[in-house]
């Protein structure tokens, strides 16, 4: 990939800075709502681009894999009615293959689902200039570079359920197709060693699976493919959900810890 001289990240992706901008910073009591949102956005794009079935409700959003996708589904509001969480109970219940729960609000209670839960905290990232990265960052926009971001978050993650590994089944041609989906690449001395998806959408940005693989940790990579990434949208507020071992690098680079969001998982 080095040898191929690549353009800035600038001169492959729109500013997604200028769209839909709000007139005033994202408050942190917003982070929520913002954060579903936002999920609920990246996670239709990739339902879509993979052909799976989307259900949209006032209180949640589901998407409705197979066997290794699985069923997805992000809580949109504090306060599902009865009808809301029977049709949710309904649809964990008949999937082929592991469920996952996203409620940014930790108000619902999903324990007769049998799932296990934690928390994670929504960061946010103000508006504000970001630095260059120390390695190059390039969007991923050809097959090659969308299948080495796919192995990057598959081995990062330990996504086991995507093994035997088959090509563009994480990352589809058609996810970079939607509006505000964008994949990122860091790449070291001609090896891609650093992956993540931003969204941006209704004037704020997300970022989604930011990984390396276990080989090329410790080498700047995450941080990298995080400042390459956040450029485009250096004008927007910019939300995440960080893992404990990924929050260190966040707040380094200007994110604030404001809610806990609670994750259930049938894996």
């Amino acid at each position: 990939m080095a040898d191929t001289p690549r353009p800035t990240p600038d001169a492959h992706v729109e500013d997604r800075s200028r769209q839909d901008r709000p007139d005033h910073p994202l408050a942190l009591g917003d982070a929520a709502i913002r954060q579903a949102r936002n999920s609920a956005a990246f996670w239709a794009a990739t339902g879509k681009s993979r052909g799976h079935e989307v259900i949209h409700r006032r209180g949640f959003l589901a998407v409705l894999g197979g066997e290794r996708a699985g069923t997805r589904i992000l809580l949109q509001e504090p306060d599902l009615d009865a009808q809301e969480l029977a049709e949710l109970t309904e649809l964990a219940g008949r999937s082929t293959g592991p469920v996952d729960a996203e409620d940014p609000f930790s108000s619902t209670d999903l324990g007769h689902l049998g799932m296990r839960n934690w928390q994670m905290p929504i960061m946010v990232r103000p508006p504000g200039p970001v630095s260059a990265p120390a390695m190059e960052v390039i969007p991923a926009q050809r097959t090659q570079e969308l299948q080495a971001a796919e192995r990057i978050v598959i081995a990062g993650f330990e996504l086991t359920r995507f093994a035997p590994y088959r090509p563009g089944e994480l990352f589809p041609t058609a996810l970079i197709e939607q509006p505000g989906v964008d994949v990122f690449l860091a790449v070291l001395d001609g090896e891609a060693v650093g992956a993540c998806v931003t969204v941006v959408s209704d004037g704020f940005g997300s970022h989604y699976w930011v990984g390396t693989p276990p080989t090329q940790r410790s080498r700047g990579a995450g941080r990298a493919v995080m400042l390459g990434s956040l450029a485009p949208m250096a004008n927007l507020p910019v939300t995440l959900t960080a893992s404990r071992l990924g929050r260190p690098l966040y707040e380094s680079l200007g994110f604030t810890a404001v809610t806990p969001s609670t994750w259930w998982s049938s894996r």
